[in-house]
């Protein structure tokens, strides 16, 4: 659309075009002009493309949280007038703002900002923009040395300090006024905007969920600085909405359910971040391990091994050292011998964990030289790798130090790029679906316009670029398309997955590379005797074993298909004197490749039953004098309702059956 040049606010907040500027939709909250968002108050031309952006959209519910961590910033100054300001983001789902006080929060400190929150809100201030140099910011915020931080940093640098970009940037330096009615400036923040036309249209849907400490920039070197999350939304139905979702998020947690049902610990003996697999968590990792690897296999793919260890040549070679250096753990020094007085004699080698598998990978092309026949080559590794994440960082098994990645790499001839990230994403999907998962989109991550960023040819972006679009599309998905957020390499492809609680996981990659190739110099003689470079494609299809073991965790609950669970049934006696019957049972089904046991505890049979479906075990077996007698068991299911007198062997028969369809049992008519 194109709009009149519109007026500046008056006092009361509200332009002469209506409530919200040229809307009369209360619902919109600021503009794109030409591509940028604007405030509700910004002059436009009529020239100018305008679109209204609603509050419920991705960027109005943004800017909604980015102005409710305005009014948090500010009352907490009201409360604490010596609290100093951080950076106050949008995140997903909320918000949050990081100040310098001299004590922690408490609850009931968070209690008296929540109520002058509120207080804030209904004074109905105006969020009111205004340009200044970076002298002029460092003259009205000489009392916040974060912010002054921060003017420093305006340009690139920016984008290094986390949420630093809402406040600074390339552009001209704003800060946002706080106006009150009779027009005083009553409170202002650095801020590059856009905010919402005044301080009622936040609303009642949000509320303060925690506080934590943060240190400044991210660095543990800088200062701790308080942090106050909070969340909004439109509505206070939304935000009751969502706090449901957080209540059930809360009941699946990965590590909670880890620890129940007895999957994996994290021994503080070992480390932050270093996992340790118990049994029944090691069961299923296996059957995930295995059932990968007979479809990598056949594929297509060859699997590889190689060390969690290198010398530091091979990760200058391949730029790690210089691009990745903080994310490695530190060097150990390897093979130095001194004499008895301890000087040197034999100068020592730097080794490192290794913090990815790609070039270990890329040495195993070139150990022998590579005809055109010989492409495509499949590499595939369940390669362990290591990352220096900071503590703070850590999560259960989604964070961690130490992980597993299913790890391919796919050296194509150029010609070949097309059609083999075609039979990637096909095998991706194939496979993400034998785990349950069937809800999917993707995100197409190119290049944008600042070529300073990027290296290669304009020609091979285009290509490559074009072959991942073209493959997106004919997957019948829904492709979001990203610039400026590709590798300076090449684009790439991410797979997103939603879960049973409509919660967006990132998981699968597809990344085009030809900068690894010419930095190790590989190649392959081509139909025409000519010596050319291969082009590599990175494809993580889990991301990584533990990471993608929590989302299927958490996505089932732990009520995993029977093929995943660890134990698949557990017999039951109705009384001790029929427990031979059901041991002789139960071997019926272990012969069959079935995981059964039998509970031979002294527990009465209906705590038995209340212990194994607490543990989630999908199959409860259960023999009395009818089921002897006829040669029969009889199941319970995990909703409670039963099946008698089933013959053994057909049992046997359906639970297999089950297992190897990837079944979710769940009632009776799951179990056919």
């Amino acid at each position: 659309m194109s709009a009149p040049e519109l007026p500046s606010y008056p006092c009361d907040g509200f332009a002469l075009y209506g409530a919200n500027g040229p809307y009369s939709d209360r619902s919109v909250v600021a503009m794109l002009v030409n591509g940028q968002q604007k405030d509700l108050a910004a002059l436009v031309n009529e020239d100018d493309d305008v679109q209204p952006i609603t509050i419920d959209s991705p960027e109005g519910l943004a800017i909604l949280r980015h102005s409710t961590a305005h009014v948090l910033a500010q009352a907490v100054q009201r409360i604490k007038p010596q609290a100093n300001l951080g950076i106050g983001p949008p995140i997903t789902d909320g918000f949050y703002y990081d100040f310098g006080v001299d004590t922690p929060f408490t609850p009931e400190d968070v209690k008296a900002i929540s109520k002058e929150m509120q207080r804030i809100q209904r004074e109905g201030q105006r969020f009111v923009r205004r340009v200044v140099t970076d002298d002029e910011a460092r003259a009205e915020l000489a009392d916040e040395p974060f912010k002054l931080e921060l003017i420093g940093l305006k340009g690139p640098g920016a984008d290094k300090t986390e949420g630093a970009s809402v406040e600074v940037g390339e552009g001209e330096l704003t800060i946002y006024d706080n106006v009150a009615k009779d027009g005083e400036v009553v409170w202002k923040d650095l801020c590059r905007g856009p905010h919402l036309p005044n301080t009622r249209m936040i609303g009642n849907g949000w509320d303060l969920t925690r506080i934590a400490a943060a240190y400044w920039r991210g660095s543990e070197k800088n200062p701790q600085l308080q942090r106050i999350y909070g969340t909004a939304w439109p509505s206070k139905d939304e935000l009751r909405a969502y706090q449901q979702r957080l209540e059930e998020a809360a009941k699946r947690d990965h590590r909670r359910l880890g620890k129940e049902l007895d999957l994996f610990s994290f021994p503080d003996e070992i480390g932050s971040g270093l996992s340790v697999w118990h049994p029944r968590g090691g069961i299923i990792r296996g059957e995930m391990e295995q059932h990968a690897r007979r479809r990598h296999i056949a594929g297509g793919y060859n699997y590889v091994y190689t060390p969690h260890i290198s010398k530091e040549d091979l990760f200058l070679t391949s730029n790690h050292l210089v691009t990745y250096r903080d994310g490695m753990f530190p060097p150990i020094r390897m093979d130095e011998e001194r004499d008895e007085d301890g000087h040197i004699t034999k100068q020592g080698q730097d080794y490192y964990l290794k913090p990815m598998n790609c070039p270990m990978h890329i040495l195993i092309y070139k150990e022998r030289a590579r005809s055109y026949r010989d492409l495509p080559l499949r590499l595939a590794e369940n390669g362990t790798v290591y990352r220096n994440e900071l503590s703070g960082a850590l999560h259960g098994l989604t964070r961690v130090r130490g992980f597993t990645q299913d790890d391919s790499h796919l050296f194509v001839t150029p010609d070949q790029l097309e059609s083999e990230v075609t039979n990637v994403l096909e095998f991706i999907l194939s496979m993400l679906r034998d785990f349950g998962l069937s809800d999917f989109e993707l995100e197409l991550s190119m290049r944008d316009d600042e070529k300073d960023k990027w290296i290669g040819s304009d020609e091979f972006w285009e290509y490559s670029t074009n072959a991942l679009r073209n493959v997106a599309l004919a997957s019948g998905l829904k492709l979001t398309e990203v610039p400026g957020e590709a590798a300076f390499y090449g684009p790439k492809i991410d797979l997103k997955t939603t879960d049973a609680i409509g919660r967006v996981w990132q998981l699968s990659t597809v990344q085009v590379d030809p900068n690894l190739p010419e930095r190790f110099d590989l190649e392959f003689t081509d139909k025409d005797g000519q010596k050319k470079r291969p082009i590599m494609i990175h494809r993580a299809l889990f991301g990584s074993i533990e990471r993608f073991f929590a989302i299927l965790l958490e996505h089932y609950a732990g009520d995993f298909p029977l093929w995943l669970s660890p134990v698949q049934v557990m017999g039951i006696p109705v009384a001790e004197e029929f427990a031979e019957y059901l041991d002789d049972a139960v071997a019926a089904f272990r012969e069959a490749g079935i995981r059964a046991d039998v509970d031979h505890s002294d527990e009465r049979m209906q705590k038995k039953i209340r212990n194994h479906t607490t543990g989630k075990v999908p199959l409860i077996l259960i023999a009395g004098e009818q089921d002897r007698a006829a040669g029969t068991v009889s199941f319970r299911f995990r909703d409670g309702t039963q099946e008698n007198g089933v013959p053994l062997a057909e049992a046997v028969e359906r639970v297999r059956r089950a297992v190897e369809s990837h079944a979710l049992i769940q009632t009776a008519g799951d179990l056919a």
